[in-house]
């Protein structure tokens, strides 16, 4: 994952930020002063201080006047780099119902497709992954039932994306366990706001077959990558 030094951030800059970034998620409107000022238990001038440092080292902008604050790219990446620093074990009942749909699924191809259309249950984001040379996606309505893809515009961006997406994995073969592209990292589709977030693992198929999901750069990173990762791990267990 690209390296996004926070070394500037005070720890409850960075408390505030995280804040952001998990509220907005909920939400997907603008976060406030007043709102972090109950949180914290600080004044509401306190928080917007802190809010315009932040907003000065770019990792948080405000999307017009008098709105609240929405994270930036570089946020997220921070925001990112941090989970993935902090392993955590999956929610026993999330990683059973992957497990459970894998186990019995005969056929490499049934399985691969099984733990993706779980994804898209579990996530709420488009789920995709590779079987041989083909990619197979489930979910697009989730992903364009959000509402930052109300614009067509944006819409175009995505479609370009999958359109785009096996080929370059086929030829780019991100290397890691789990790699997360957040909105304009990713090769395709840069300023389509999306994020993706995909796990390889091995299989009858290739040595680097993907599994992973699509979905707007506000959502749930935590619980996005774990499932993720952990989807992976279990094909490869299971295949």
């Amino acid at each position: 994952m690209p390296a996004c030094y926070a070394y500037d951030m005070t720890p409850r800059q960075k408390q505030i930020l995280t804040a952001i970034i998990e509220q907005y998620a909920e939400v997907a409107v603008p976060v406030g002063s007043s709102l972090l000022a109950k949180v914290f238990s600080v004044s509401s001038a306190t928080i917007r201080a802190e809010m315009a440092e932040l907003e000065a080292m770019g990792y948080i902008r405000q999307p017009h006047t008098s709105a609240g604050r929405i994270p930036t790219d570089k946020g997220y990446r921070m925001y990112v780099n941090e989970v993935a620093a902090t392993e955590e074990n999956i929610p026993s009942r999330t990683e059973r119902a992957l497990t459970a749909r894998l186990q019995d699924s005969g056929l490499p191809e049934r399985a691969i497709r099984n733990a993706v259309d779980t994804l898209v249950e579990l996530t709420h984001n488009l789920g995709l992954a590779t079987i041989g040379n083909q990619l197979y996606i489930s979910g697009l309505s989730n992903l364009f039932g959000q509402p930052e893809f109300h614009g067509g515009a944006q819409v175009q961006q995505v479609a370009a994306l999958l359109d785009n997406l096996e080929p370059w994995l086929r030829e780019a073969a991100p290397n890691q366990p789990l790699s997360v592209y957040i909105g304009s990292e990713n090769p395709i589709g840069r300023s389509a706001d999306v994020s993706l977030i995909i796990s390889r693992f091995r299989s009858p198929f290739s040595d680097h077959s993907y599994i992973g999901t699509l979905g707007p750069t506000r959502q749930s990173y935590r619980d996005v990558m774990t499932l993720v990762a952990h989807a992976g791990k279990t094909l490869e267990e299971v295949l």
